[in-house]
């Protein structure tokens, strides 16, 4: 299988970073719209597959099922062409770094991919919470089923355990968020490093399921899994008591639950993890070396 030798592969990310500071708002926004889909699809997929695992196999068999389906998204993102906010915080600040680009142009690619994510994210969030993650009853009500419970279960898991410890948690969020987007990044080289199907999709999955294994937080697979168990607390709420524990004390999860502590912090980490330890570190290993053309 061919590939690209690791100077290529720094001028072939500058040069998509020329390609995509090009774009116009309304591409930002309709490929953002698509790419935060698709990063929920594997989301909703790592949902089903893990509910019920850990009990019987171990949450590290789950975690592990869970990561191994996860990303479906970024391959469907990079085979198709579409923009995602974690991989961009890399792709065109190395197009700026080799004065290709303005770093305006990098904070316009910024701004526009991430709202076309934010809206594409939620639009999944609410099909699955009025579909897969409920179920009719006898009585002419829909209600919660294990699926769901499982989504509520990850939204609370994202959220409480930082806000019950305070700046602790934030900061332990904030790292998490650089891990993530360290692995998301190596994967976005990986792929680019390949000139063959097998070999991108290959080169996507391992980092993107040990990101997901590890328990590391993504931006944009937050705004599908935040507003899927918010959407299901609020319109069936009285599975927040039946879930008891942090949920309950919490009264519910809150708009700015999902925000403060989690989006927030994880958007600065994810770009602390692509553009630093990823975008700056290969541009300084490999300028000298980056072919002209």
């Amino acid at each position: 299988m061919a590939f690209n030798a690791p100077a290529k592969m720094v001028a072939l990310v500058g040069n998509a970073g020329v390609y995509k500071s090009k774009l116009s708002v309304f591409q930002f926004l309709i490929r953002g719209f698509m790419a935060g889909a698709y990063i929920a699809i594997g989301g909703a997929l790592c949902t089903v597959c893990i509910t019920g695992v850990g009990p019987h196999l171990g949450e590290g068999i789950a975690k592990l099922i869970g990561g191994a389906v996860f990303p479906v998204g970024l391959i469907a993102i990079v085979l198709t062409g579409m923009e995602l906010f974690t991989g961009d915080c890399m792709i065109v600040p190395m197009a700026a770094m080799m004065k290709r680009v303005t770093w305006g142009s990098v904070i316009k690619n910024w701004i526009w991919v991430y709202i076309g994510n934010i809206v594409g994210s939620f639009f999944y969030a609410y099909i699955m919470a009025v579909g897969p993650f409920v179920t009719g009853q006898a009585d002419g009500t829909m209600a919660v089923n294990a699926f769901g419970m499982s989504a509520i279960g990850i939204a609370a898991g994202k959220i409480l355990p930082y806000k019950a410890v305070g700046a602790a948690g934030l900061w332990s969020c904030f790292i998490k968020a650089i891990g993530c987007n360290f692995l998301v990044n190596i994967a976005i080289l990986l792929a680019i490093t390949a000139d063959d199907v097998i070999g991108k999709f290959f080169g996507i999955w391992f980092p993107i399921m040990a990101f997901v294994s590890s328990g590391f937080e993504h931006c944009v697979a937050n705004m599908y899994f935040l507003p899927a168990g918010k959407f299901l607390t609020d319109w069936y709420p009285a599975v927040v008591e039946k879930t008891g524990g942090m949920l309950q004390a919490n009264g519910g999860l809150g708009w700015s639950d999902v925000w403060l502590w989690n989006i927030f912090p994880v958007t600065l980490g994810n770009i602390v993890g692509g553009f630093l330890f990823i975008g700056v570190a290969y541009f300084l290993m490999f300028r000298k070396e980056v072919p002209q053309e």
